[in-house]
């Protein structure tokens, strides 16, 4: 079943997207990857980053990760309710899931996934391998059943904090 959302991009929207592809580029020139994300709520722009995975060796500080880590941080708080995400370029399914657990309500973004595999920052293959049976995986996923393991997750169910 299709969902039509009829979505009225505003100027603000625009300005955000703007605001998001000016990072992206100025991160270049930095020595980062071209790609910038802006986190806004209620209107104001509450993290902006770049990519800094080469900058600081780090393959998860990619834009969108970097700035929910800062709207985190400044929020003191691990959930992003309310809060909407301009990316340069379409989340990879890393940040895609990050925007998930972080619980954005809507994602704007400029380039395609197919731009981004358009200079060599393809991730068809991650999509590809996600359904693939475990062992059949390039990086296969092996589990070990290991008691201690279920004893944390009933340990941490009986006094959660919930996301």
């Amino acid at each position: 079943m299709a969902i039509n959302l009829s979505i009225n991009i505003t100027d603000d929207d625009r300005r955000f997207m703007k605001m998001a592809c000016d990072i992206a580029s100025a991160n270049i020139d930095s020595g980062g990857g071209p790609f910038g994300a802006v986190i806004v709520k209620d209107g104001e722009v509450i993290a902006a980053a770049g990519n800094s995975v080469t900058l600081d060796n780090d393959p998860t500080a990619h834009a969108e990760v970097n700035a929910i880590r800062r709207a985190c941080s400044l929020t003191r708080n691990f959930k992003l309710d309310g809060c909407v995400v301009y990316s340069s370029c379409e989340p990879c399914p890393m940040c895609l899931s990050a925007l998930y657990w972080a619980g954005v309500s809507r994602i704007y973004y400029g380039n395609t996934a197919a731009d981004a595999d358009r200079i060599s920052f393809g991730n068809d293959f991650i999509y590809k391998e996600i359904v693939k049976p475990h062992l059949e995986r390039s990086i296969p996923c092996i589990r070990i059943d290991e008691p201690a393991a279920i004893a944390a997750f009933n340990k941490w169910d009986e006094d959660k904090i919930e996301y």
